[in-house]
């Protein structure tokens, strides 16, 4: 009888050994990062590359690389009945950060939220990835640039600039400008967000079609809360609020 309360619970100890380090082992091979040899290896097959840049952006001296990606589904591409384009690519697209390793390119970060070429609800609205650039490093840190401008239903020209950094092992939210351009009227009006400090600039009273230098209002408020968003939690094809 003692052997055998003896035997039950170191059973139960080793078991429970084994699980944690079984349990250990799957959570170091998922948090392996996947490493490939070229960049052109993480594109998936019927893919395509619309937009490449390359800089450093983890400081180590190396060429890193941002691309953005499009499925080439002809199933999505789809009849437009309405205003604007007879056709609508609604294929999907992805954002991918590779960081260059010794021995090919790790891919660090990736989103899914970038809009497509066109849009179902407003087929009015033009690429907001093909009229600027809309991918660029700049000392050290990325930049996500997107243009929106309709055909048809708006005035308005409105430009969003996401600025991240890496740190900490991610691609951070450091910044975010967004600007207003009234085609009708020339009004312009321009809300730049540094998440590091807190601070909102607002600038109003520029006008594009003024024969003379108007004055310009600047307004400094500060945020309600801190926002700590990575890359992966932007939502690129939505409007964003921060209060």
């Amino acid at each position: 009888m003692p052997i055998q309360k003896w035997i039950r619970p170191t059973l139960i100890l080793n078991t429970l050994f084994f699980i944690t380090l079984t349990s250990n082992a799957w959570a170091k091979v998922e948090e392996k990062p996947t490493l490939k040899t070229s960049y052109q290896s993480f594109v998936p097959k019927n893919w395509k590359i619309l937009e490449k840049v390359q800089g450093d952006l983890n400081q180590d001296g190396q060429a890193d690389i941002a691309l953005i990606i499009e499925d080439t589904n002809p199933e999505h591409i789809v009849k437009n009945d309405r205003l604007g384009s007879d056709v609508l690519n609604i294929n999907e697209r992805k954002l991918l950060v590779l960081l260059k390793q010794t021995h090919g390119y790790q891919l660090a970060a990736t989103n899914t939220t970038l809009p497509t070429e066109g849009d179902i609800e407003s087929p009015c609205l033009a690429d907001p990835l093909g009229e600027t650039e809309a991918l660029s490093i700049q000392k050290g840190v990325l930049k996500v640039h997107l243009h929106y401008w309709l055909s048809c239903g708006s005035w308005y020209v409105t430009n969003h600039t996401y600025t991240f950094r890496y740190q900490d092992r991610a691609f951070k939210l450091i910044g975010y400008d967004v600007n207003d351009f009234h085609r009708a009227s020339g009004d312009i009006t321009a809300r730049s967000i540094n998440f590091m400090t807190g601070k909102v600039k607002s600038t109003t009273g520029e006008n594009e079609f003024a024969e003379t230098t108007q004055p310009v209002k600047v307004q400094w408020t500060t945020l309600k809360q801190r926002y700590a968003l990575k890359l992966e939690q932007v939502q690129f094809n939505e409007a964003l609020e921060f209060k």
